[in-house]
């Protein structure tokens, strides 16, 4: 499927749990350096399935079958009950783009994508958690309309 310029997107399948484990290892480890990543596996066991979508993204090979290489990006969204409201609405589980890709659209083209799933299946709105100490993410998420709806707090237990 055509994309942006130079990439394409793949809808991802149930064939892709390992990949998923893989690449959100990967950003975990970008983002928590030295923490332990044994809890990745669990999360995509406890949540992939077909009713949380992933897409991935790989570099355009014009011509050829199919998606070459490694992706470069990816996103996958899950489902969360607004706490307000009582609705289901998707949430954003993995949004990730290898740093040599970085900063030339695709994480925007994925929320794109991922805003338009959700749009198409009744959510009224999508939402994610980033890290306050994320300052590239928080830019593309306020510049994208995210806002702020809860503080998360947390207290280390001695």
């Amino acid at each position: 499927m055509s994309f942006l310029p130079g990439y394409c997107l793949q809808r991802g399948s149930g064939l892709d749990r390992a990949l998923l484990v893989k690449v959100m290892q990967r950003a975990h480890s970008e983002i928590s350096p030295g923490q332990s990543l044994s809890h990745v596996a669990a999360t995509v066991d406890q949540h992939f399935s077909g009713e949380t979508p992933l897409w991935w993204v790989y570099p355009d090979k014009s011509g050829e079958a199919g998606p070459a290489g490694s992706p470069v990006a990816c996103l996958w969204l899950g489902n969360a009950i607004d706490q307000r409201s009582g609705e289901r609405h998707a949430y954003v589980l993995l949004l990730f783009v290898e740093a040599d890709h970085r900063r030339q659209g695709l994480a925007t083209a994925l929320l794109k994508q991922g805003h338009k799933w959700a749009q198409q299946r009744g959510d009224r709105q999508i939402a994610l958690q980033v890290l306050s100490s994320n300052e590239a993410a928080l830019q593309l998420y306020q510049k994208l309309g995210y806002i702020p709806a809860s503080v998360l707090m947390t207290r280390p237990l001695e």
